[in-house]
């Protein structure tokens, strides 16, 4: 594309993305579709020739974006939003233009110590001590394997040459609460499903400690390797904190390596008067924070912190000749601690919105958040019908409508249309988990554009959904 066409179509991308901005309120929260509505409107085979780009923005804008959920939208507040902010847009355009790859020093000197520099900030900002080194990574998946991976290397030396066959069995610890992505990690590391024990969890779906200690002590006892021990501040059905503290004594009492996912929580972190319910993660070996989750970053940035990256880099450094480079062993080369090769500049978009938000403003967006959510436990406390199911730290409410006197089956079943009608209407996004065997409904506050006004209108949606429910019940 010469540069004067680029120019013209470039101007009109971003005049479409700031009035997309502006206006995302207006659309539909999520499309209504069917499956395959999108395949059947699209030619199945690609064009023989160059099409005209004004007829590729023209279906962009008339198939792509009806066919999207707008989780840039005010009233989506389904599993842990993400906001695009317009820096972190600007970032990310930026990035793509560069084209760089952050494989080793010499192929993108300004990206690995833009990535060196912004994740220490990132640090700081969350009050994480000096000492945790951090790698960008595209999402808390593969942060948490990469983790789990260093673990296995300084418990596990000799998987890495002659393969798990040579080692005993071997287990990772993580509370009934924790992601499912520990577990793929598991499998992904050759350890099984098996390979992770599930911690009970107490009443407010934090990790039994006690549990914890008894489960390490059994596994011992049958010869068992303890590898690692997984603390979630921030679970994903509930937003509940496991206690990194006494984790961490258990931890350090058995050698054992713990990992702190913090993908959602974080930046809370960030705010002085909750960094108490962090006590502890300083402990950890190595830390994971998104913040494409709750820090105004377009997806996928996800940040890995390790206390020692001398055993992230053990469990990935292979440089072949051709990857060699005279800089060898006096710089950072990011392709050592993990698996990918070619690496995106994402340390870019994350700098443009730290320094256009600054600290205090990171600060007070969070405290809002938290507010609006706090704010909607309230008016569910005092709703008739209606139950909290968790506390609420953070933005996160997790509440369920259970009348007394009903079958709980009944209240499940209940639960699952009244979320199903909200969604519907286009007005709000929510998602659902399961608790204790039942149905519930999360709410979770964390987009740069949701107010007062659209977490009210939700509690609004919610409570017509319930009497609408109820009604059909009783029919």
């Amino acid at each position: 594309m010469p540069p004067e066409e680029f120019r013209r179509w470039g101007h009109e991308a971003v005049d479409w993305i700031a009035s997309y901005l502006r206006d995302v309120g207006e659309y539909p929260v999520s499309p209504s579709l069917r499956p395959g509505d999108l395949l059947r409107a699209l030619p199945s085979t690609p064009p023989e020739s160059g099409e005209a780009f004004a007829d590729v923005l023209a279906d962009y804008r008339d198939l792509i974006v009806p066919a999207v959920n707008h989780w840039n939208h005010p009233a989506f507040f389904g599993f842990f939003p993400s906001t695009g902010s317009a820096p972190g847009i600007l970032g990310e355009m930026l990035a793509a233009a560069l084209n760089v790859n952050t494989m080793v020093w010499t192929s993108s000197p300004a990206g690995t110590e833009l990535e060196q520099l912004t994740t220490d900030w990132l640090r700081q900002l969350v009050g994480l001590p000096e000492g945790f080194e951090g790698v960008i990574n595209d999402t808390a998946s593969s942060s948490s394997l990469y983790a789990l991976a260093a673990a296995r290397e300084r418990h596990v030396p000799e998987a890495r040459e002659q393969g798990l066959g040579a080692a005993p069995r071997c287990r990772i610890y993580a509370s009934e609460q924790a992601h499912s992505s520990i577990d793929k990690a598991a499998i992904t590391l050759g350890l099984g499903r098996a390979g992770v024990r599930h911690v009970p969890a107490d009443e407010e779906f934090r990790m039994d400690v006690g549990a914890l200690r008894a489960a390490v002590r059994e596994d011992l006892g049958k010869g068992v390797r303890p590898v690692a021990v997984v603390a979630t501040l921030g679970t994903t059905s509930t937003a509940s904190m496991d206690p990194a503290d006494t984790v961490a004594d258990v931890a350090e009492e058995h050698g054992i390596w713990l990992h702190v996912d913090a993908t959602y929580a974080g930046p809370a972190a960030a705010l002085l008067e909750r960094r108490h319910l962090f006590q502890g993660w300083e402990r950890a070996d190595s830390v994971v924070i998104n913040p494409h989750k709750w820090l105004f970053t377009p997806v996928d940035c996800s940040l890995l912190l390790c206390r020692r990256p001398e055993w992230l880099r053990a469990a990935f450094s292979l440089t072949p000749e051709y990857l060699r480079t005279v800089e060898d062993g006096g710089v950072k080369n990011l392709m050592d601690y993990g698996v990918s090769l070619g690496r995106r500049f994402r340390a870019l978009k994350l700098w443009f919105i730290l320094r256009y938000f600054g600290v205090e403003g990171v600060r007070a967006r969070l405290r809002g958040h938290i507010a609006l959510a706090q704010g909607l436990a309230e008016q569910v406390q005092r709703e008739a019908g209606w139950e909290l199911v968790a506390p609420v730290h953070f933005g996160t409410v997790v509440m369920r409508y259970a009348p007394p006197g009903e079958d709980p089956e009944a209240l499940d079943r209940m639960n699952a249309a009244i979320l199903e009608r909200v969604n519907k209407s286009g007005e709000a996004f929510l998602s659902r988990t399961v608790l204790r065997g039942r149905v519930a409904i999360r709410l979770a506050v964390g987009n740069l554009r949701s107010t007062r006004a659209h977490v009210e209108r939700a509690w609004e949606l919610l409570r017509a959904a319930a009497r609408e429910a109820e009604g059909e019940l009783a029919a």
